[in-house]
């Protein structure tokens, strides 16, 4: 079965809290974004679901991450294979579409929560050395 391709954005403050969500029906929280359609780039997705999901329309372009995979949170036995893409917003979410819940979360505190993989394996790292690199040590 092949990998579900989505995007997904590392949302920081830029004061040591990164923006978290929860899909309706799931316990596991995750970056705002979702999957890729025919014919959209990474980056059309992106900011497609972002203005479905938390009602965000970022003023700068955010910038690309990498590719990583993980097991699927939702879909037991599949791989996500994620573009992700980070940008700092003080954006207050205005949930829709499948998400039930939205908050900021100090990075530094996320890992006591029930993450998605991608999340704890390869964007909450990232988010910790972002935070660390801009000198608003996560609390």
């Amino acid at each position: 079965m092949p990998p579900i391709r989505i995007a997904a954005a590392l949302i920081d403050d830029g004061q040591g809290r990164m923006l978290l969500v929860r899909k309706a029906g799931t316990s596991a929280y995750m970056q705002a974004g979702g999957k890729i359609e025919p014919g959209e780039t990474p980056l059309e997705a992106l900011r497609r679901e972002l203005a479905e999901e938390i009602g965000l329309v970022p003023a700068a372009e955010p910038a690309w991450l990498g590719r990583f995979e993980a097991p699927a949170a939702n879909e037991p036995g599949r791989i996500v294979e994620a573009e992700i893409f980070h940008l700092t917003a003080a954006h207050r979410p205005v949930i829709a579409a499948e998400i039930a819940e939205a908050r900021w979360v100090e990075i530094g505190q996320a890992d006591a929560l029930l993450l998605a993989p991608m999340t704890r394996t390869h964007v909450l790292p990232i988010a910790l050395a972002i935070s660390k690199a801009a000198g608003s040590a996560p609390r």
